[in-house]
């Protein structure tokens, strides 16, 4: 069998270099944490929307997201987005023209992503941990819109973190059943049947297509209990 030879850089100066780099991005993620919890903790409360990069200003989903951006910023509800385009840009544009602030966690991508213009405030960040972080942490609801495999990431994250009492019960809602019916059902017909999650785990999801009943079905969830979190629920989110 070959084996790789052990070859030593008598200086180790490449190993070095690479150990101290690894070393300092802790602190460059540290700083990432710190700046945006600074930041964000005065936009309480906030729905964090989510959706495809891709959906262009004429779409309907484009216009449908603009329309429940503003009702939930009319409504005394921060929006948080992406901050990208797409959805995430009518997210903002909604929020940007109404009563509450908007808010973009935009991210460094090689490709498809540039802050759009409708942002109150604009935070941006290098890793995708980071900013997936903050999209839950200061989050009373989410919003999910169509979209493409950060969008189907994102709901799964938030899922898990809900199902495993990793963060607070939040409305998680789906809006277009068109789009997201095939995907309920095979939670239901597959997930569920092979016993893979559990019946009462559907609960965590409403699947929306009016823009006022979104709204509505926030308000609903909260008459129950507070929109800001307790501290017991603090405490449980400063271990996301």
């Amino acid at each position: 069998m070959k084996k790789f030879p052990n070859v030593i850089d008598p200086a180790g100066s490449k190993e070095a270099m690479l150990s101290a780099k690894e070393s300092w991005r802790m602190f460059e993620i540290m700083a990432e944490f710190v700046e945006a919890t600074e930041r964000l903790s005065p936009i309480r409360p906030a729905v964090t929307i989510f959706g495809s990069a891709r959906s262009e200003p004429d779409s309907a989903n484009y216009m449908l997201t603009e329309e429940i951006a503003r009702k939930l910023s009319d409504a005394g509800f921060s929006v948080i987005s992406g901050g990208g385009p797409g959805v995430m840009e009518a997210a903002n544009k909604g929020a940007y023209f109404g009563k509450s602030p908007s808010v973009g966690l935009n991210i460094q991508l090689p490709h498809e992503q540039h802050a759009n213009p409708y942002q109150d405030v604009s935070q941006t960040f290098r890793h995708f941990f980071a900013r997936k972080v903050m999209f839950v942490r200061f989050a009373s609801a989410y919003v999910i819109m169509p979209g493409g495999f950060g969008t189907l990431d994102e709901l799964m994250e938030v899922l898990t973190l809900v199902q495993t009492g990793k963060t607070r019960r939040i409305p998680i809602l789906l809006v277009q059943s068109a789009y997201w019916n095939g995907l309920v059902d095979w939670l239901k017909n597959t997930m569920v049947k092979d016993g893979m999650i559990n019946p009462e785990d559907l609960d965590l999801i409403e699947v929306i297509d009016d823009p006022d009943r979104v709204v509505e079905a926030i308000f609903c969830h909260y008459e129950t209990s507070c929109l800001t979190p307790s501290a017991q629920e603090q405490e449980i989110l400063l271990s996301l």
